[in-house]
């Protein structure tokens, strides 16, 4: 069992997602919250996985002084990856409508990239999923901006919100990694790391 594997170890997990959050509860982990302010810019000549590899590497560096021999620290990244473009969280209201107009109908990329990382090693891998909105009529987004805010979140939705129940025809790969977390890969990748 990975948390008999991980008694020893003090897990940290370096993100303030109450979604990513649960997840590991529900992996019955023990962990501790860190959180530090990272400005999330990457070169402009990265593309879809290479954007959030760098981004969840970026974050787990500026723990790397902080970390005692042995912590075990894990940073994610999530994208929204449609039309050859990256769609993080909107900046604004106006941003995240056009952002679900821009989804509407069409297919896009969920990638969610994880970083695991202690003091002497390091492991990042990502993990992508396709879905496929239905058609949204003006009306159905701005409900949904209205009363779901979903302004924190990559490509302006939550899966497990309203809108996942009326806008996604269609998911390829895996779910809880458009929640924020490719869950079942982190616990793979855990059991291999230690």
């Amino acid at each position: 069992m990975l948390r008999d594997k991980l008694k020893i170890f003090n897990i940290i997990l370096a993100s303030g997602s109450p979604r990513r959050q649960q997840f590991f509860r529900d992996l019955d982990l023990d962990f501790e919250i860190r959180l530090k302010e990272v400005e999330e810019i990457y070169p402009d000549d990265l593309k879809a996985g290479e954007i959030t590899d760098y981004l969840a590497e970026l974050k787990a560096d500026v723990f790397l002084e902080d970390l005692s021999d042995n912590d075990i620290l894990i940073t994610s990244d999530t994208i929204v990856w449609h039309e050859n473009k990256a769609l993080g969280k909107p900046k604004d209201y106006d941003d995240a409508f056009k952002m679900l107009q821009s989804l509407s109908g069409k297919t896009h990329e969920v990638i969610t990239s994880v970083c695991i990382k202690t003091k002497m090693k390091k492991d990042t891998f990502h993990e992508v999923t396709k879905v496929t909105f239905n058609t949204l009529s003006d009306e159905a987004i701005l409900y949904y901006l209205d009363n779901y805010k979903p302004f924190d979140k990559a490509g302006s939705y939550g899966i497990q919100e309203w809108i996942g129940l009326v806008a996604i025809a269609e998911i390829n790969g895996s779910y809880a990694n458009v929640v924020g977390l490719p869950v079942d890969k982190v616990y793979q990748h855990l059991l291999t790391f230690v």
